[in-house]
């Protein structure tokens, strides 16, 4: 028998220490790690720490998906579907999505941009004319000493740009206690479960803004408002929009805002109460039908699906051959679009563009990644990000919905990046 060339037989034995991934199960083509410059051995270390995270019970299950130079190097499922029931986890589980819809929506505004059918700078108020009549809420002590609500105007309209990166004024009812906070819907996830997107905007319309429109990064429900914008443009649901000019062309096939009868028992079930407090949790649900199908977190999906996505916008909006989004404007959504907002809530070393938290140099941040990186995560426990820079991009799929998913973006961050080798 030939000798193999060193190369090649370092390719081989990696290959058969991983675990098969069979065409018919992969979203991309496949690629042994050492071909695309990552680590094996390195990669190895997510299914240890994974596996102890599970068998401590701080973690039901997990699916992994990364890929470098438009290779799909490593897709891998760890513990349970449903831990309660004994049923293991599978690459083709799906997960509800919660914010990582947030991306999706704002790729579907973005191609109406594309159209000419609106601008970045428009006025939110031609679209939605309740949204733009928002106020802006001030906050003073009456005489007796009580806090009253009071509103000002908006100093400047708000933008599609101001939705598209949070400084809208906008924010979720649940993430504070102000009397503003009071008044608007408390979750992207409520809204889709209990009203229509009528009903949404009217509410939300009536409520005064946190603050005024360009100054403050504040995250919410804004992008739920893209959604409604998506609508109201293409005649279509916004569910009909992503599948005819996203979902479609992607080959995202388990993405959707309400799973079908037939996957029911695909979807994954979360710990029913949060590891370290002990409190009860819980995930959205997305087997039953919502009344609104909410752009800022109301879709499920698999890691297959979403590594097809976010591979697209990689590869500057280009997925099999086709065009989805043009590269120029792949480059302006992943530019940081802050300027001199304030940045609150995304750490140190970090702006934001149009539906992404951007990385804005290698040092600062808390965790290792490259200048112009980007990223955004779910609720539930879904992460994922793209580098440029390495050419790689990686999905998290987890229900994990309490303080512990912010573990795991930092811990995936750095295991994947510590795999990579060239």
């Amino acid at each position: 028998m030939p000798r193999l060339a060193p190369i090649a037989a370092a390719a081989l034995l990696a290959a058969a220490a991983l675990p098969s991934l069979a065409a018919a199960d992969t979203p991309l083509p496949v690629a042994v790690p050492e071909a695309v410059g990552l680590s094996s051995e390195r990669l190895g270390r997510i299914a240890s720490v994974l596996k102890a995270d599970i068998e401590a019970g701080r973690l039901p299950g997990a699916v992994v998906a990364i890929a470098r130079h438009g290779k799909l190097a490593y897709h891998e499922a760890f513990g349970f579907r449903d831990k309660d029931a004994g049923v293991p986890m599978t690459k083709d589980t799906i997960f509800a999505l919660a914010s990582m819809t947030k991306p999706m929506t704002s790729v579907a505004i973005m191609m109406l941009n594309e159209e000419g059918r609106l601008f970045i700078s428009d006025p939110v108020g031609r679209y939605l004319p309740a949204i733009g009549k928002m106020q802006v809420g001030v906050q003073k002590k009456a005489a007796d000493g009580q806090v009253v609500l009071e509103t000002e105007p908006p100093k400047r309209a708000m933008t599609v740009q101001d939705l598209l990166r949070h400084t809208s004024g906008i924010t979720y009812g649940g993430r504070g206690t102000t009397p503003v906070h009071k008044l608007q819907p408390a979750s992207s996830g409520f809204a889709g479960t209990n009203m229509t997107t009528a009903e949404f905007i009217e509410k939300l319309g009536a409520a005064p803004l946190l603050y005024q429109p360009g100054t403050t990064w504040e995250y919410g429900l804004s992008v739920d408002v893209l959604g409604a914008i998506v609508e109201q443009m293409s005649g279509k649901s916004l569910g009909g929009f992503l599948q005819e000019r996203l979902w479609g062309p992607l080959g995202m096939t388990d993405t959707s805002f309400t799973i079908p009868d037939a996957k029911h028992d695909r979807f994954a079930k979360g710990l029913a109460n949060d590891p370290d407090s002990g409190r009860p949790q819980s995930v959205l649900d997305l087997r039953k039908p919502l009344k609104m199908e909410c752009g800022g977190g109301c879709a499920a999906g698999t890691a297959a699906d979403y590594v097809r996505f976010a591979q697209m916008l990689l590869d500057k909006g280009k997925f099999g051959g086709r065009q989805i989004v043009a590269p120029k404007t792949i480059e302006y959504m992943t530019a940081d679009h802050l300027g001199g907002a304030s940045h609150n809530n995304l750490g140190p070393g970090y702006g934001f563009g149009l539906g992404f938290t951007v990385r804005l140099s290698t040092g600062v941040a808390g965790v290792s990644g490259s200048p112009g990186d980007y990223n955004w995560g779910g609720a539930y426990g879904t992460w994922f990000w793209v580098d440029p820079e390495e050419d790689l991009t990686a999905v998290f799929m987890a229900h994990a919905p309490g303080p512990i998913r912010l573990h795991y973006r930092k811990l995936m961050t750095t295991l994947v990046n510590q795999a990579v080798m060239d």
